[in-house]
């Protein structure tokens, strides 16, 4: 094992045998130049080292594959699954990883443990480069499913809450939800094409049984596409049955609002007749107070009228 550290800050290295990991967080054009000196990889290869906004893709050239890859990773402070890029060169005795975020935690767990444990080493790079690439993409792969088993737990709880919770919180979590579902699923589907590109073309300097190792990546990966799928169906079910709620609550609210005009409503009309400013029949100025108890009674009875109206009607 060795490493490059005092010349290229940026790179780490570990050397098992034939086979080289070069290790590399966050490239500047220093560690590109590196590269360019060391590898003589193509010019436009190199330039989407440096970008963050590749789509993932295999670009095949006779002595070396380039790889670019995207893998989830959780912002928790805004509750929503990003899209972390990954850069792969892999030739007959050397593997390159680059990567823009410090927070790729397998791929960096997965290098210092090969770095500081021997066994890991010769286990990992003691057989060739495809079989290190596998470990890694493996390693990428399976860290997805935990963030998955999150968006499934996720859902649990809204399902426990919809039915109590007030609508505008539970409209809020499934809006919520169905973003971060969005995101992970726009950052797993590219990736099926180029794993199952790994798992179907040959590439002879790879020297490992490609339909078997990349095949359980390939497999992986549709599982975790399925999960999302069925995510997917749940939260819309979840999201439709808010609306559905949502819709419920008003109607129920507007039914009670009318209820309560239609009771009121003979006694607003009597009321008003005895708010013109002119005299009328049975006035208190008439009679007293004996025709204003007469006019309570008329309302009473009218309100209790149309309500029983309304309860034979069944509208209540």
């Amino acid at each position: 094992m060795s490493s490059v550290g005092q010349k290229e800050e940026r790179i780490q290295v570990i050397k098992q045998g034939k086979l080289t990991w070069f290790y590399i967080e966050n490239p500047t054009p220093k560690e590109v130049e590196f590269l360019d000196q060391r590898f003589h990889f193509h010019p436009l290869d190199l330039d989407d080292v440096l970008s963050r906004i590749q789509r993932p893709k295999i670009d095949e050239y006779e002595d070396y594959l380039f790889i670019v890859l995207h893998f989830p990773v959780f912002d928790k402070q805004n509750r929503i699954t990003r899209s972390s890029e990954v850069d792969i060169f892999i030739g007959e005795n050397y593997v390159v990883t680059v990567h823009c975020t410090a927070n790729l935690k397998p791929l960096a767990k997965f290098f210092h443990e090969c770095e500081i444990h021997k066994e890991s080493r010769e286990n990992y790079l003691g057989r060739s480069s495809g079989f290190l690439l596998y470990h890694i993409l493996d390693r990428l792969v399976t860290y997805c499913f935990p963030i998955l088993n999150k968006i499934t737990q996720n859902i649990d709880d809204i399902e426990d809450i919809i039915f109590d919770k007030t609508v505008p919180e539970t409209v809020r979590q499934i809006s919520l939800l169905r973003r971060d579902l969005i995101s992970f699923r726009r950052v797993i589907h590219p990736q099926i094409a180029v794993i199952e590109t790994l798992e179907q073309e040959e590439h002879p300097f790879l020297k490992e049984e490609q339909e078997i190792y990349f095949g359980d990546i390939a497999d992986h990966i549709r599982k975790i596409w399925d999960g999302l799928e069925d995510c997917k169906e749940v939260v819309d079910g979840l999201a439709e049955t808010s609306n559905w709620l949502t819709s419920n609550r008003i109607q129920e609210i507007m039914r009670v609002l009318t209820i309560i005009l239609t009771i009121i409503t003979p006694a607003t009309l009597v009321t008003s007749f005895y708010g013109m400013n002119i005299p009328l029949p049975g006035g208190v100025e008439a009679g007293g107070l004996l025709p204003f108890g007469i006019m309570l009674g008329i309302i009473a009875l009218v309100g209790l009228g149309m309500l029983l109206f309304l309860r034979h009607r069944r509208w209540i």
